[in-house]
C-alpha cells in the first residue's frame, strides 16, 4: 500500500483526492499539511516537519507558497512529490528543477488525461498545418482563480509552438490598436461562474477554421490524474517527471 500526504487537504481539490483515494485498494491517505491542523485521521499537520508518518509520496493541490518547504522536507527524507498547484514564477521553477536532481517530482500543468492528449492532438495540429493557420487559444475558468494564462492555456501553447522550433511569442490578450499580426500565439482568459476549466484552440486559416476543444466538468478528472500520477512515480529514481510517463504506461 502507498502512504500518500496530501498537501492541501481541506481544500476542494484536497477533498476530491481523499474520496477518490478512499475506494483505491492501491494508495491511501496516511496524512496531510494544510493551515488547519487537526488530530482527526489521517492527522492534519500546519508544517511538513511535524509529520510522523511514513510517507510514500506527496500530492500538492495547495499553492506555491507551500513549495520550498515542502521540498525541503521531501528531499531531507527522499520522498517524491506531486506537483498540481498552479502559478509558479521563476524563482519556484527553479526550486523544481533543483529539486528533482534529487528525489522524484511529477509536475504538469493539467492532471486530465483528456487535456494532456489534447497538447499532443495540438501539436499534430500544429506540424500538418504549419505557418498557414494562425492559432489562437481561449481558456476559461470560475471566478475565484487568481493566475491567468492557465497552466494548461501555457501547455498548450507549448505544444503547438513545439511545430515551430519555439520561436513563436505569447500574447496575453489584446487591447487598443495592436496593428497586424505578428509571429504569435493569441492566449485569452476568461473568467467568470463556476467554470471548471474549457480550453479552445483555434487554427484558423484561409477560408477554415479548426477547434480542437476540452471541456472539464467536474474537479474529480484533475484528482483522478493525480492518484495516477503518485502511484506511478511512488519509488521511481530521482527527475522531472509529466504526464506524457503516464500515458506510456496505460
Amino acid at each position: 500500500m502507498i502512504n500518500a500526504l496530501i498537501c492541501g487537504i481541506n481544500g476542494k481539490m484536497g477533498k476530491n483526492l481523499c474520496e477518490l483515494i478512499e475506494s483505491d485498494g492501491e494508495i491511501t491517505v496516511i496524512c496531510g499539511v494544510d493551515r488547519v491542523e487537526n488530530t482527526q485521521l489521517p492527522p492534519v499537520y500546519t508544517s511538513f516537519n511535524a509529520v510522523k508518518e511514513k510517507v510514500d509520496v506527496v500530492i500538492d493541490f495547495s499553492s506555491p507558497a507551500a513549495l520550498k518547504g515542502e521540498l525541503d522536507w521531501a528531499v531531507k527524507k527522499g520522498v517524491p512529490v506531486v506537483l498540481a498547484a498552479t502559478g509558479y514564477g521563476d524563482d519556484d521553477l527553479k526550486l523544481i528543477k533543483d529539486a528533482s536532481k534529487k528525489i522524484a517530482v511529477f509536475k504538469t500543468g493539467n492532471f486530465s488525461l483528456g487535456i494532456n492528449l489534447l497538447v499532443k492532438l495540438v501539436k499534430t495540429a500544429a506540424e500538418t498545418l504549419g505557418e498557414s493557420f494562425d492559432i489562437e487559444i481561449i481558456e476559461k475558468h470560475h471566478n475565484r482563480k487568481a493566475d491567468a494564462p492557465s497552466g494548461t492555456a501555457l501547455m498548450l501553447a507549448d505544444g503547438a509552438n513545439s511545430a515551430f522550433g519555439g520561436e513563436k511569442e505569447y500574447l496575453n490578450g489584446r487591447s487598443g490598436m495592436v496593428g497586424k499580426r505578428g509571429n504569435e500565439i493569441g492566449i485569452h482568459a476568461v473568467r467568470g461562474g463556476t467554470i471548471v476549466g474549457e480550453h479552445d484552440v483555434i487554427f484558423a486559416g484561409d477560408d477554415e477554421i479548426i477547434t480542437l476543444s476540452h471541456s472539464a466538468r467536474s474537479k474529480r478528472v484533475f484528482a483522478a490524474g493525480a492518484v495516477k500520477a503518485a502511484k506511478w512515480i511512488a519509488g521511481k529514481p530521482a527527475g522531472l517527471y509529466d504526464m506524457n510517463c503516464v500515458f506510456d504506461n496505460l
